[in-house]
């Protein structure tokens, strides 16, 4: 039995990087982005990566992904040694770790945490916080991914009430765009054939799901296989009519070893 092919969507050159990961594990992975990303010339920037190297100004400074800190990093911008870097997951953590954060610098969820989110980072980080403490979330603005906004920013909506019912403030900048992108004519064929050829479309984003629903208007999902790494997601896929969806951590072993098991069954 052939290998099922899989449909990595994340933006690029992470859906790169994770079709290497998976191809070396003898999957038949190839990248579909299905976000794109893109940096923002921020006039507020340059202020607050200053008030962000000053020592007591910030507790801590979250960054909600790996383009997050790249973006934020980009121009040499440094983090005061006593503010803590808040990370979702293991991802992100390799990205500040790139940027020069040292690692006892960063929080982050357990290896063995059930999701890399923020509901999993709150228990790591709310001790640290005291009333009239200030909280800067790193994060991407939505671009022109209608809808989207309110579906990928329910876990770091909540995370900033959590901060604010701590009695800290909660400040918010934006260092890159996230867009719908203009699929070429092999894309869209791609994309039509995987909704009914057996296709394991792996999904970490109900944005790209959202994406993919405005490239292919009308198109008929209920033979469409999908692979999800958070339950918001598995939600999202089963609104846009995919007839078949499995959820699993969004670790790189997880996944692969759930895309080993639907092609046994």
């Amino acid at each position: 039995m052939p290998p099922t092919p899989v449909l990595v969507t994340r933006p690029a050159p992470d859906a790169q990087h994770w079709v290497q990961q998976l191809q070396a594990r003898g999957i038949a992975a190839s990248a579909l982005p299905l976000i794109e990303i893109a940096g923002l010339h921020a006039g507020q920037l340059a202020q607050v990566q200053r008030d962000c190297a000053t020592p007591g100004r910030y507790r801590a400074v979250m960054f909600v992904s790996g383009n997050a800190v790249q973006y934020f990093f980009a121009s040499g911008a440094r983090l005061a040694p006593g503010t803590r870097a808040w990370s979702p997951g293991p991802g992100t953590v390799r990205a500040l770790q790139a940027a020069g954060v040292p690692a006892a610098q960063i929080d982050s969820p357990p290896a063995d945490a059930a999701q890399f989110d923020s509901e999993a980072l709150w228990p790591v980080v709310r001790a640290q916080l005291q009333p009239g403490d200030r909280v800067l979330i790193v994060r991407g603005s939505q671009g022109d991914s209608a809808g989207a906004a309110a579906i990928a920013g329910q876990g770091r909506e909540w995370l900033g009430e959590q901060v604010r019912q701590a009695g800290a403030a909660l400040d918010f900048v934006a260092v890159y765009q996230r867009r719908a992108p203009r699929l070429s004519a092999p894309a869209q064929a791609l994309a039509q054939a995987a909704a009914h050829d057996g296709t394991l479309w792996l999904f970490s984003s109900s944005e790209a799901i959202s994406n993919l629903q405005r490239a292919l208007p009308g198109t008929d999902w209920r033979q469409a296989r999908a692979l999800v790494t958070h339950p918001r997601i598995a939600a999202a896929a089963q609104q846009a009519g995919f007839g078949h969806i499995q959820e699993c951590r969004p670790s790189l072993s997880d996944v692969a070893a759930s895309i080993e098991s639907a092609h046994e069954h």
